[in-house]
């Protein structure tokens, strides 16, 4: 599955319709959030979290989606189950996101 990018327009419709997703907060301005976005895309092909829905949220642009993660740092990532904020990571190693994402799984 591709990763999706979405806005505060979308933000609630896509916490409620899915129940596994991973959304990264980023900014523009962010080298570290441009890095990992590659890996984020792998991620979100991985036949291993195929049930997780993988969403972008500029963390600058949309004020609503962020206060919704608790964004702080970028980049960030939050785990939403079934429309409830699960848990949340700021990091850059993959290897704690996988993590955040098998949360989502267990």
């Amino acid at each position: 599955m591709a990763v999706i990018e979405i806005n505060d327009d979308s933000f609630s419709k896509e916490i409620e319709e899915n129940k596994n997703i991973i959304v990264k907060y980023f900014a523009d301005w962010c080298g570290t959030c441009r890095l990992f976005a590659p890996k984020f895309k792998r991620l979100s092909e991985d036949e291993r979290f195929k049930d997780v829905v993988f969403l972008d949220v500029n963390a600058e642009k949309n004020a609503t989606a962020r206060k919704a993660g608790n964004v702080k740092t970028l980049p960030t990532f939050v785990a939403f189950k079934n429309g409830v904020f699960l848990d949340a990571i700021s990091s850059s190693r993959e290897e704690s996101v996988i993590e955040l994402i098998q949360k989502l799984q267990a």
